[in-house]
């Protein structure tokens, strides 16, 4: 592969797998708590949008994945530099195999991916992203299926196929309505739960940020969307060294554990 080949997607560098990236000083640990806090700030533009009865449903969903792949490229500035495309690249084709090459293409192709995501109708991103001593992990998940478990509902009347008559449509509509605006309220509590799981390195004490993270999970299926977002626990004694640059490793304990418990017996992770 050539810098100016078209990327295709390879969901390998993916595939049962986490970027580790260190955390060595405050410098780092402030740029994190940024990305994750756009990630925050995703969740509550969706959740203001979806209050909104002038805007639709896959607005707000399509604003909520262009503001979760502005915090990779943000990741992806901050750690790898301006050539991340091209440093992707290179590692694809292997002519690079170093930790930031690793990086930029995982995240690279978790961006590739977000890309196709407005267009399928069923898909569910389905991350984990968990904090351990002086490093955090990235598990990129895309899952073919749909997650129901621990998550908030909500449907889409334009999105439907449905051919109902008139005063079942009218119902239809003002269910549907019912359950935008429920989940705008959970949507909202979720970007807080991301902001208390990451907290301002210069706000908070390190015993605070030495562990933790979150599991998530949006998608849709048809016309019924969902959203969720969950504290979880990580174990900080998992990484017995430190690292000076990012690599790719197994997936954790909480990956596994979330996968066996939130998904579908039909889904299949990417």
């Amino acid at each position: 592969m050539t810098d100016d080949t078209p990327f295709t997607g390879d969901s390998r560098v993916l595939h049962r797998r986490a970027i580790r990236i260190p955390l060595p000083d405050e410098a780092s640990e402030l740029a994190f708590h940024r990305t994750m806090q756009t990630v925050a700030d995703a969740q509550e533009r969706k959740a203001k949008l979806m209050a909104d009865p002038q805007t639709s449903v896959l607005e707000a969903y399509e604003r909520q994945l262009e503001g979760i792949a502005d915090s990779f490229e943000h990741a992806l500035r901050d750690v790898v530099g301006e050539e991340y495309e091209t440093i992707a690249h290179a590692y694809s084709s292997g002519r690079r195999n170093d930790g930031l090459a690793a990086m930029a293409a995982y995240l690279f192709e978790a961006l590739w991916r977000f890309e196709q995501m407005s267009t399928i109708t069923e898909r569910t991103f389905f991350p984990v992203v968990l904090r351990y001593p002086r490093c955090d992990t990235v598990n990129v998940r895309f899952v073919n299926g749909h997650v129901t478990e621990n998550a908030v509902l909500y449907e889409s009347p334009a999105h439907s196929t449905e051919q109902l008559a008139d005063r079942h449509e009218a119902q239809y509509h003002n269910e549907s309505h019912w359950s935008q605006k429920q989940a705008a309220r959970q949507i909202e509590a979720n970007a807080q739960l991301v902001r208390e799981a990451f907290p301002d390195p210069q706000e908070s004490d390190f015993e605070e940020r030495r562990s933790g993270g979150i599991v998530a999970a949006f998608g849709r299926r048809g016309s019924e969307f969902s959203s969720a977002v969950e504290r979880v626990e990580s174990n900080p004694d998992r990484f017995s060294e430190t690292i000076d640059e990012p690599e790719l490793v197994v997936e954790s304990p909480v990956a596994k554990r979330t996968e066996r418990e939130w998904l579908p017996d039909d889904a299949v992770v990417l």
